[in-house]
């Protein structure tokens, strides 16, 4: 029997009926994506109106056992400036906000920064943070995260890339001059679109960023880079 990280009430429930709800979904998802690209009409690069109207509803989160790493790695590292891009639903915000919150029991200040361009999304986000009593500790900025993302306000001490290709690099790349030494990114499926993120990996590999990086065995490859100097 699987054991989930434990995170308190109301959280625990809510993530539970969450991800009931996303792996409801997940046949659907590879059904649509498998007839798409077998029609030959499907850039992962860019979506076209179709493919993000069937994604509209769609919660696409994070798998859990990712999720529940990044609340560690937030633990260890003693989180409390978080970065995300990409929270569709907010369920690995969650996480991130738990993290933070536990790492605050001595300190007073603490925020994560999640970002969402969809509005229907943002605003089921923002009902999911108050069910689960962590709204005080995320600002959703929503719009295009090349915009809500120029400044992020201070040190940054994790953060979470799970969005759509294209957008990856342009997230880090703003978000790169505010990670402090030792932060970490950890980037989604690096391994099922390796191919898509190669201006990513062009980013994180470069010395003259000052990061090092590396593909931990997580289904789809989970990326796990670190602010060396």
């Amino acid at each position: 029997m699987n054991r989930h990280l434990v995170l308190g009430s109301p959280i625990d429930e809510l993530l539970d009926r969450l991800y009931a709800a996303d792996a409801s979904q997940r046949e659907s998802l590879a059904s649509y994506f498998a007839a798409r690209a077998a029609q030959g009409s499907l850039d992962w690069n860019r979506f076209d109106a179709g493919a993000n109207q069937f994604l509209r509803d769609k919660l696409v989160a994070l798998d859990r056992d990712k999720a529940e790493f990044c609340y560690h790695v937030c633990r260890a590292l003693r989180a409390r400036r978080v970065v995300e891009a990409g929270t569709s639903f907010g369920v690995s915000t969650l996480f991130l906000a738990a993290a933070v919150r536990d790492n605050l029991r001595h300190d007073a200040h603490g925020v994560v920064i999640a970002t969402e361009y969809e509005p229907e999304k943002a605003e089921v986000a923002r009902a999911n943070f108050a069910a689960a009593g962590l709204s005080d500790l995320i600002e959703l900025r929503e719009g295009d995260l090349r915009e809500t993302l120029v400044d992020v306000g201070g040190s940054v001490d994790f953060m979470l890339v799970d969005i759509w290709t294209p957008m990856a690099r342009p997230a880090l790349a703003l978000v790169a001059p505010y990670l402090r030494e030792g932060a970490v990114v950890i980037c989604d499926n690096t391994t099922q679109f390796h191919e898509a993120y190669r201006d990513y990996f062009e980013f994180v590999n470069d010395p003259q960023n000052g990061l090092r990086t590396m593909t931990l065995p997580f289904e789809g490859g989970l990326e796990f880079t670190v602010r060396a100097h």
